[in-house]
C-alpha cells in the first residue's frame, strides 16, 4: 500500500467493542482481562503462529486507533471516489 499511497499502512486489527453507555468499570475490567490474556506466553505463541502481533492497548488508546484509522481510510475513500456497490 505504501508504494501507492506514501505514508499509508494497510494493516488489519482486531478489537473488542462494547455498546455505547457501557459503564467504565465494565470496560476497564474487560480491558484488564484481555491484556492479562495477551501477556500469557502460550497466548503470545499462538498469536505469533497465526502471524500476528498483539497490541495491549487501554480503552482510550483503542478509541484513538479506531478514530485515526477511520479518518485515514475515509480520506482514501473520498480521494479515490470509492462508492459502495
Amino acid at each position: 500500500m505504501a508504494q501507492y499511497l506514501p505514508g499509508y499502512d494497510a494493516s488489519i486489527y482486531v478489537g473488542l467493542a462494547a455498546p455505547r453507555g457501557t459503564p467504565v468499570e465494565i470496560i476497564n475490567t474487560l480491558n484488564q482481562a484481555i491484556n492479562l490474556a495477551l501477556a500469557d506466553a502460550r497466548m503470545l505463541e499462538r498469536i505469533a503462529e497465526l502471524g500476528d502481533t498483539p497490541l495491549s492497548l487501554n480503552p482510550s488508546e483503542f478509541v484513538k486507533l479506531v478514530t485515526d484509522e477511520t479518518a485515514k481510510w475515509g480520506e482514501v475513500i473520498r480521494t479515490a471516489n470509492i462508492k459502495a456497490e
